[in-house]
Parts: C-alpha cells; sequence; structure tokens
C-alpha cells in the first residue's frame, strides 16, 4: 500500500483527527512560548548571550521535565489520559498568564524562572499522555504512519508556532512584545483543552483490570513504579536499545542546536545588537528542520516498510554524521540551514521509528511509565550537552572540535546499535524473539504486539 492511502486510512479514524487537533493547537502554543521566553531572556539587547547562560536557562528549563517525569508516568498509567489533556493545557494558560504577567514588570529573576519551569513541567504530562494514548485511536499496523504523521506534525505546529509568536511580538513592540506573545500562547492552550474535551473520557485509556488507586498511594509507590517499568522496559531489547540509540542522537542534537543559537546571536551577527536579527535567521534555521520533519514523515513510512526500523535508524545516525559534519564544518549561514534541514530528517526520522517500536514492544498498562521515563532521559540527555557545551564551547558557537566530536556521537551510536542488532539475529531474538524476522530488517510484526487491548 502507498504512503497516501496509509495516510488516508489512519486519518479515517475519528478519534485519531480529534487527538491529532489537540496535539497540533497544544505544540504551537508550546512554539509561541518557548519563542517568548527565549526572547525575554537570551536575545534582549541587555542581557549577554554567552555558552554559559545559555547553558544554563537550557538546564534550569529542562531540570524540572526530568523530576516530574517519572510521577508524570505512575500518574498516566492510573489518571484518564483524555483528562490529563483538558486539564494540563487549562492549567498551562493559567501559568503561562502568570509568566506573561512577570514579564510585563520586566522581572528576570527567580520567579520569572520558576512559575515558566511549572508550566513546562506541566508539559511533560501532556505529551507523555499523547504517546501513551495513540494505540488508542488507530489500529496496530497502523501506528508507524501514525506516528509519523502525529510527532512531524506537532514538530512543525511548535515551529509554525515559534513564527506567529516573532510575528505577534513584532507587533506588539520591543517593550511589551514578548508579555503579549505569552497572552497569546495562554489562549492557545485554552483552545487545545477545549479541542481535547471531545472525546470521550475513557477513550485514550489506561486500560486497567482493576481499580486504579489513589493518588496519595500512587504517589508512595512512585519509586516501585519507575522500577517495574525499568524491569519491563530492560526485557524488551528493541525498545530498551532503541532507546539508548535516540538518547544518545538527543545528546549530540543538543550540542548542534547550542552551537547554532551561539552562531546566530554571536558569530552571525553583532553580539551588541537588539538581537532581532539575531532570531529572524535562526527562525530559518529552525524552519528548515520543520521542513526536515515533513520530509521524514512523507519518506519513513514506506522506508521503514521497506529495510525495517531498525535498519533506518542505523542509516539516518550516519547520515546525521557524515552530512551533518559536512554542512557544518565551512560556518557559514547558507550551510547551517542545510545541515538543520538534514539533522531534521534524520533526528525525525529516529524519532518516529523509535515511538513506533515502543509501542508495540511496550505493554499498555506500562506504556505511560515507558514513555515518561522517555521523555526523562531525553531531558537529561539536553542537560548534559549543556553542561558539556558551556565547558566546551566558546561564545562564538564555533568549535571543529566540538563539531567532530558531534560526528563521531551520530557515527560510534550507529555502529553500536547495529551490532545489537546483529546480537539479536545470531541468538534469534530478533526484536523478540516472536518475530521470526531479519534482524536488519525488522519488516514484521511481534506476535505477542498483534494482541492490542486498546482495541479489543
Amino acid at each position: 500500500m502507498s504512503s497516501v492511502a496509509d495516510l488516508r486510512r489512519v486519518l479515517r479514524h475519528g478519534d485519531f483527527r480529534k487527538l491529532f487537533a489537540t496535539r497540533l493547537a497544544s505544540q504551537a502554543a508550546d512554539g509561541m512560548f518557548q519563542v517568548a521566553l527565549a526572547s525575554f531572556v537570551f536575545f534582549s539587547p541587555e542581557r549577554a548571550g554567552t555558552a554559559s547562560s545559555a547553558a544554563a536557562t537550557f538546564t534550569v528549563l529542562l531540570l524540572p521535565y526530568t523530576l516530574v517525569g517519572p510521577f508524570a508516568g505512575v500518574f498516566l498509567d492510573r489518571w484518564r489520559r483524555r483528562q490529563v489533556l483538558v486539564g494540563a493545557s487549562a492549567a498551562r494558560a493559567v501559568v503561562v498568564t502568570g509568566v506573561a504577567l512577570i514579564a510585563w514588570q520586566d522581572d528576570t529573576g527567580p520567579v520569572l524562572y520558576v512559575t515558566a519551569l511549572v508550566a513546562l513541567s506541566i508539559n511533560r504530562f501532556y505529551l507523555a499522555a499523547l504517546s501513551a494514548s495513540m494505540p488508542h485511536v488507530v489500529d496496530h499496523d497502523e501506528l508507524i504512519m501514525a506516528n509519523s504523521v502525529s510527532v512531524t506534525a506537532g514538530s512543525i505546529a511548535a515551529m509554525l508556532g515559534g513564527g506567529v509568536g516573532l510575528a505577534v511580538g513584532a507587533l506588539a513592540g520591543e517593550e511589551h512584545g514578548d508579555p503579549v506573545t505569552m497572552l497569546v500562547t495562554a489562549a492557545a492552550y485554552l483552545g487545545a483543552s477545549g479541542l481535547a474535551t471531545r472525546m470521550g473520557r475513557d477513550l485514550l485509556g489506561p486500560d486497567l483490570t482493576d481499580e486504579p488507586p489513589a493518588v496519595r498511594e500512587a504517589v508512595r509507590h512512585v519509586a516501585a513504579g519507575l522500577v517495574d517499568g525499568t524491569r519491563h522496559i530492560w526485557h524488551q531489547p528493541p525498545a530498551r536499545n532503541a532507546l539508548a540509540a535516540t538518547t544518545a542522537l538527543r545528546f549530540c542534537y543538543a550540542l548542534a542546536a547550542l552551537a547554532a543559537i551561539l552562531l546566530y546571536r554571536n558569530h552571525f551577527n553583532d553580539p551588541g545588537g537588539d538581537g532581532d536579527e539575531a532570531m529572524a535567521e535562526l527562525a530559518v534555521v529552525f524552519g528548515a528542520g520543520a521542513v526536515g520533519y515533513f520530509v521524514a514523515a512523507v519518506l519513513t513510512p514506506p522506508v521503514s516498510a521497506r529495510m525495517g526500523k531498525p535498519a533506518l535508524i542505523v542509516w539516518a545516525l550516519v547520515t546525521a554524521g557524515v552530512l551533518g559534519f559536512a554542512c557544518g564544518v565551512p560556518y557559514t549561514p547558507a550551510l547551517v540551514v542545510a545541515g538543520s534541514f538534514v539533522l531534521g530528517v534524520t533526528t525525525q526520522t529516529v524519532k518516529i521509528c523509535v515511538d513506533t517500536i515502543v509501542q508495540e514492544s511496550i505493554a499498555d498498562a506500562y506504556r505511560g511509565r515507558v514513555f515518561a521515563g522517555y521523555d526523562t532521559v531525553f531531558n537529561l540527555a539536553f542537560i548534559a550537552a549543556a553542561g558539556l557545551g558551556a565547558l566546551a564551547m566558546p561564545d562564538s558557537g564555533k568549535s571543529y572540535p566540538l563539531l567532530v566530536g558531534v560526528s563521531i556521537g551520530y557515527l560510534v551510536t550507529a555502529v553500536l546499535y547495529g551490532r545489537t542488532l546483529a546480537r539479536r539475529g545470531s541468538a534469534g531474538e530478533d526484536a523478540g524473539e516472536e518475530r521470526n524476522e531479519n534482524p536488519m530488517t525488522g519488516s514484521s510484526v511481534s506476535e505477542a504486539a498483534t494482541e492490542d487491548p486498546a482495541r479489543t
């Protein structure tokens, strides 16, 4: 079946369309908020854009994701996920309004950061709930296309939302542009909350055989839940190895993203300027990445059907290492844009494949914990990369040793992940022992995974 026919097949599900609309509205709001926040704390002319300040901002904004992630997973395997989507968006609207009021007073103190962290922490529940809910709105054999469409369109929506945020800020004026953008963001979150109410309360699971425990009891058992989730994924080699590969990719991608921000803030533009030109040029860079996401969404389903998801992950990592280096080493704006496109294609390809492998391999009762843990590890990798960047990256963002290191990181990850596939193949374990397939193609579906309790 062609990819167009696969897309039509996914879109025929009314529940998928409702979940999809909720994701797009929410992630567009995410993009607006992130642009407004970055503009306010990093690109303002009175604030220096150094490697250490950029790393500190990344760390402060991402650390709560890491702390909240474990709790999000335990709750998502007990709470109605549809209610999480409704409540999380409404809560973010309230908190982002608070951030806007603080920014209106031109306050960059701890209160601003703490309030922003609350908003971003709530987002962990939202994104993990979206991923855990996907098997409830499409058939099992449609997951790869559903993830391709949803994850990629969500990323593009965030990019477009960032563009809207830039436009709103420019129209509102230099003095209060960022706070006004945040208020528009709050309205967008309310819209996402309203869209989520169109789905049935029990549509998105979780599927529980027993009555869920009280919230207080769930909190007391967070550690036990994490141990259970970790043990479950450890005994699922396809998901375990894919998550390890994508974590390494996240580390490399974070270094590249940090370098791009510094290049446009301090190398390609006057560091003492007002930052507007740097923001506009950086928007083009991330726009190229968004185009790469779209290309990945189109190519991943048919290519993975032909060669298998594991092999496609290997090839994407190799491509990122080779072409990413080739585009980066001249340090020219045009090639940085090209490199963003390459990393957009390869990173999104890996994410689509890994999301699908995890959904296929993990039982529904564990999906919330696993996807929340997935997000937690992702953000730990980003924080680690920010720390390394603060130590090793010049404020200009231009560093040949770091560029070489990032490229080698992609290639080493490809080799190590490829070796796990070869070992599983020689042991007769390919993607779970039930699959009976070539480890480097991975095109068939696990017999155990076809029994999808969400669809029966």
